[in-house]
């Protein structure tokens, strides 16, 4: 009988011989880790706003508690991983999620909004550690030169958990028969807050089941052989020079530019997801549990639409695709500000549909020859995930600005997707760029 030879480390000392499918099956379910807690925050935001009785500004602090972790430790991420291993930083990061997913409880008892800001900062925190490690990890569990279809194959989970968290915070959070806003606060003071301290309270439910899948991770993880990856040399893949590696990386043009269009597109992308209930609560006239079926939509657009993007990347350089879709969310979104009626909501879950090819792409277009210096890069990357704090603070303001008008508020993405474009035109006419494909600059050593 035909027997399957051993996994091994190729002579480079990056790449494998062949995937581990059940380690990296465990890496494809970190992806739906962190994308069922970026989902459950869009919920959060439209239950904080009743059970606090906040502006959308300042229910937009949900996502800047959440992202403003990227800013502060994805480099502490790389260390480790540079010091330790990518296994090193994923157990780091699954830890800091569970102790996140706990303090939701003492967050909920107390009824203190900036309880949460915490318990959110520490979720977010793991998955910096996270994601620091999975992106680059995945692309390197198996063969050279099919880094990018693990990578992708790998993606396509994050909608999936996206999907779930969204689906779980719907039904779990928000209830038949909670009140709107301005019933609350119609209602004297004091029986407004007993309603109120069940929709607090109700936060909690979903957070319940992560945790029970992420003791189950974490067991898992521990038991897996996962091998190092890191290169022929270990003791110069282990040596730190983080702020010689900083200055060489701020002094490319390409780089600088490719990270803050990265901050401004986590930040649109956020931004379209954070404020589809209120988009659809304020042209619908209906509450939230219906609003967030299109919610939940947006998640299934972008499942989709990651899935024919893909198809896409087979056969178009990759700025020519970042291009073309940074156009068409510029068209769409054009169109959830200007035209006011129901259909701007599926424009807004069209753009969804549109973001498939985007992060991936700009990250691969940015750290394209580096070297030795990519690991850096990468963190300085995710550290550009920050922007999902950023970008939705000021949609918030410019709906509060305006009155509650959710559809102006649409126009600082549209205003995110117009640089995505110059840097995907920027990079179209790069000489060291058109002679890549897809595969080449992603499969690069880390």
């Amino acid at each position: 009988m035909r027997t399957s030879s051993p996994v091994t480390q190729l002579p480079d000392g990056f790449y494998l011989n062949r995937t581990p499918l059940f380690a990296f099956g465990l890496l494809c379910c970190l992806f739906s880790l962190w994308g069922c807690a970026m989902s459950l925050n869009d919920v959060l935001i439209g239950q904080f706003r009743k059970a606090f009785m906040l502006s959308d500004f300042q229910s937009a602090l949900v996502q800047f508690s959440f992202y403003i972790s990227y800013l502060v430790l994805a480099i502490p991420a790389a260390m480790v991983i540079k010091r330790f291993s990518y296994k090193s930083s994923i157990q780091t990061g699954l830890l800091l999620y569970i102790v996140g997913c706990v303090l939701f409880f003492p967050a909920a008892m107390l009824a203190r909004y900036q309880l949460f800001f915490i318990a959110l900062f520490v979720v977010a925190a793991g998955l910096v550690f996270i994601e620091t490690a999975a992106d680059t990890y995945c692309t390197l569990l198996g063969p050279p030169g099919k880094g990018t279809h693990r990578l992708n194959f790998a993606s396509a989970f994050q909608p999936i958990g996206a999907i779930l968290g969204s689906s779980m915070g719907s039904y779990l959070i928000f209830r038949q028969g909670d009140l709107s806003l301005d019933q609350l606060r119609a209602m004297p003071a004091s029986q407004a807050w007993q309603h109120q301290l069940a929709m607090i309270h109700a936060t909690l439910e979903p957070y319940r089941y992560v945790l029970g899948v992420l003791i189950v991770v974490v067991i898992a993880m521990g038991l897996t052989r996962y091998p190092a990856c890191k290169g022929p040399d270990l003791q110069r893949a282990r040596r730190m020079d983080t702020l010689g590696a900083l200055g060489r990386l701020f002094r490319k043009p390409r780089f600088v530019f490719g990270v803050f269009t990265q901050f401004l597109y986590v930040g649109a992308q956020v931004g379209v997801w954070s404020f589809v209930i209120r988009l659809t609560m304020s042209l619908g006239h209906i509450g939230e549990r219906q609003a967030s079926v299109y919610l939940i939509s947006s998640f299934v657009a972008f499942f989709v639409g990651k899935l024919i993007a893909n198809a896409f990347m087979r056969h178009f350089r990759p700025a020519q695709v970042l291009f073309a879709y940074a156009l068409l969310c510029i068209a769409a979104l054009a169109y959830a500000v200007t035209v006011h009626n129901f259909s701007a909501v599926y424009a807004a879950i069209l753009v969804s549909g549109l973001l498939g090819p985007c992060w991936p792409t700009i990250y691969g277009l940015t750290v394209d020859g580096l070297g030795h210096d990519r690991a850096y890069g990468g963190s300085v990357l995710v550290m550009s995930i920050s922007g999902g704090g950023i970008v939705p603070l000021l949609q918030g303001y410019v709906s509060d600005a305006s009155g509650g008008n959710m559809q102006l508020a649409y126009s600082v993405p549209l205003g995110c997707f117009v640089v995505i474009a110059a840097f995907a035109a920027y990079c179209r006419r790069s000489p060291e760029l058109t002679a890549l494909s897809h595969d080449e600059f992603t499969d690069m050593p880390q």
